[in-house]
């Protein structure tokens, strides 16, 4: 009977090269899909959210309160959020993209912050004009935790929150 062959980790050691990929897919991302928990149910609930850097390079998503989401993130602020989207051609699955652990803090209207995030967003976001100053929207600043990184096919790396700033 043949024996097993060790298998060899997927994973590379971080280098510049993958951070420099991680952090281009942060500041570039304009949308993105986050995964958290149906407090009711406690099953996975994913959702398309807008993103954005905030003044001081937070990464930030703009909620209305009556969003799924956002009663999710308040009572649980851990959630997971993918980044990178395939291009016009080739396997999807060769792209780069970044698989995020975050923690959601919530900025509300009344935090000093508030309003440069606003200008910031608008910036980014000039069609969210429509509704920016309706009174149950807020920001959550993302903080990662942790991120996988698949930068295409056999460059797969592990990053903490000091590799993605």
């Amino acid at each position: 009977m043949p024996q097993p062959t060790p298998t060899t980790d997927p994973i590379r050691p971080t280098d510049d090269e993958a951070r420099a990929l991680a952090q281009r897919l942060i500041r570039e991302a304009r949308f993105g899909a986050l995964g958290t928990l149906d407090p009711d149910t406690g099953a996975p609930v994913v959702t398309r959210v807008a993103l954005g850097p905030g003044p001081q390079g937070e990464l930030l998503i703009f909620v209305s309160s009556l969003a799924a989401h956002t009663t999710a993130l308040l009572r649980d602020r851990r959630a997971g959020l993918l980044l990178g989207e395939p291009g016009p051609k080739g396997d999807p699955l060769t792209h780069p993209r970044l698989s995020l652990q975050v923690e959601a803090h919530a900025v509300e209207r009344d935090n000093p912050a508030f309003p440069t995030m606003r200008d910031r967003w608008l910036a980014d976001h000039p069609k969210s004009k429509l509704y920016i100053d309706l009174p149950d929207f807020f920001f959550f600043d993302l903080r990662p935790t942790s991120a996988s990184l698949n930068g295409g096919f056999g460059r797969a790396f592990r990053l903490m929150p000091a590799d993605l700033t």
